[in-house]
C-alpha cells in the first residue's frame, strides 16, 4: 500500500501525516505537492492540517483549485480511500466531496488542546480497529472547525450513518450535533477536524490515533484478498 500525503503551501501538519505512515504504521508513503496533476501508482489519499494558502478568503477556499484537487476528485470517485484532518476536513468539504461546511469556532478564538471524542461509526474503512463507541483522545488545533449543514443534510448524514466521530460533553466548537468527522455516503472520504496523525505514539500523550491508520492499511489488505 502507498499512501500520498498532499502539501499545499502553508501546510504544517504534512510532516506528521508522513510520519505517522511511514515511521509507525510502516507503509509506504511519498509526498504529492500542489502543482502535480497525477496519483498514479497510490492507493490512499492524505490531506494534512495546516493553512493552505494561508486561508486568506475562506479556509480551503484557494487550494480547491489546485492542480492536484481534480485528481484526487477523480480518485474519491473511483472508490479509492481518500481523508482529511483539520484544514485537510475544509477542502473536501470546499471541493464538494463532503457535504457541509466549516465555520468559526463559536467562541471567536483558535483553539488548541486534548480533546475526547466518540467512535459514533465503526463500520467504515477507517474505524474498523475502534471498539463502538469508544471513547477516544486526540488533539486538535483549529479557529475554523464548527462544522454547520442545513436541517435536510444532517438527517441525511444521520439516515445513512456518515457522522462517524463526535465530540463527548464538550463541545469546543459549536459544531452542529457535535460532529467532529463525517464520511461521504460511498464510505471511501472521511474528513475530521481532530489530527489522529497526532496521537500515533505514547510518547505524544495518546496512541489514540494510530487505530485510524491501522483501520485504512487492514481494509486495503482485505480488498486485495477479494
Amino acid at each position: 500500500m502507498k499512501f500520498a500525503v498532499i502539501v499545499f503551501p502553508g501546510s504544517n501538519c504534512d510532516l506528521d501525516m508522513y510520519a505517522a505512515v511511514k515511521d509507525i504504521l510502516g507503509v509506504d508513503a511519498e509526498y504529492v505537492q500542489h502543482y502535480e496533476k497525477s496519483l498514479q501508482g497510490f492507493d490512499a489519499v492524505l490531506l494534512p492540517g495546516g493553512f493552505s494558502y494561508g486561508d486568506y478568503l475562506r479556509t480551503g477556499a484557494i487550494a480547491r483549485f489546485s492542480n492536484i484537487m481534480a485528481e484526487v476528485i477523480r480518485f474519491a470517485q473511483e472508490g479509492k480511500p481518500v481523508f482529511g484532518t483539520c484544514n485537510g476536513f475544509q477542502i473536501l468539504t470546499e471541493v464538494g466531496l463532503l457535504p457541509g461546511a466549516l465555520r468559526r469556532n463559536d467562541s471567536l478564538k483558535f483553539i488548541s488542546k486534548q480533546q475526547k471524542l466518540k467512535v459514533a461509526n465503526t463500520h467504515t474503512s477507517f474505524t474498523t480497529a475502534y471498539e463502538p463507541g469508544e471513547i477516544i483522545t486526540l488533539p486538535i488545533a483549529h479557529g475554523e472547525g464548527n462544522y454547520y449543514c442545513d436541517k435536510e443534510t444532517l438527517q441525511q448524514l444521520k439516515d445513512n450513518d456518515q457522522i462517524v466521530f463526535t465530540y463527548t460533553n464538550d463541545n469546543p466548537n459549536g459544531s452542529v450535533e457535535n460532529i467532529a468527522g463525517i464520511i461521504n455516503k460511498q464510505g471511501n472520504v472521511l474528513g475530521m477536524m481532530p489530527h489522529p496523525e497526532r496521537a500515533v505514539e505514547a510518547l505524544l500523550g495518546s496512541e489514540d490515533g494510530l487505530k485510524l491508520f491501522q483501520s485504512m492499511y487492514k481494509n486495503y489488505q482485505k480488498e486485495l484478498c477479494k
